[in-house]
């Protein structure tokens, strides 16, 4: 008992501290999720692509704690260091593969917060090979749905969408076919 209660004091401050770094995770969790949905509703955006959002947002977080509570509990930055650095080589050498994704997901977020285009706009894509005329069908992380005149669904991944000129041809919103999707 006497060995648990000195192991308790000698880590008093590592454990108020840890409790204090997840206090304020939660709370930025909570504020950044508010945040997201909020934005979501005054732009005009379904709140599935404000869930997609947090999940990138909480990620980024969640990294950033446990980097946190690592150094706090001791680890030696070096040792942390190595190791982040190690991941991060395998993941740039795995990713280097993929840029696309990479660059698909960053374009759904630019899409997502300052595109004009929303779900249900008639637009008109300029491109020199194969233009594109339809409706905004989804907006999702990697692809643009665009229903066209023919009823056929054609996906246009998200950095490509973000790259070309696009029209919009009215601004009145067109109810969305398919019921499976979220409602805005």
């Amino acid at each position: 008992m006497t060995f648990l209660l000195l192991n308790f004091r000698l880590y008093t401050v590592h454990i108020i501290e840890t409790a204090f770094i997840l206090l304020v995770y939660f709370i930025l969790k909570y504020l950044i999720r508010k945040a997201t949905v909020n934005a979501a509703n005054k732009l005009d955006k379904p709140h599935t692509r404000a869930t997609v959002i947090n999940k990138v947002i909480h990620f980024i977080l969640l990294s950033i704690l446990i980097f946190i509570v690592l150094l706090i509990w001791g680890v030696e930055q070096s040792q942390l260091v190595l190791f982040l650095t190690s991941l991060l080589t395998v993941l740039g050498i795995a990713f280097f593969a993929q840029w696309s994704i990479i660059s698909n997901i960053t374009a759904a977020i630019i899409v997502f917060f300052n595109h004009p285009a929303k779900i249900g706009d008639t637009i008109e894509m300029f491109d020199k090979d194969y233009p594109i005329k339809g409706i905004v069908h989804d907006i999702g992380i990697f692809f643009i749905y665009i229903e066209t005149e023919n009823g056929e669904i054609m996906t246009c991944p998200s950095n490509l969408f973000i790259q070309k000129v696009i029209i919009r041809r009215d601004t009145k919103k067109i109810a969305v076919k398919d019921s499976s999707l979220p409602q805005q």
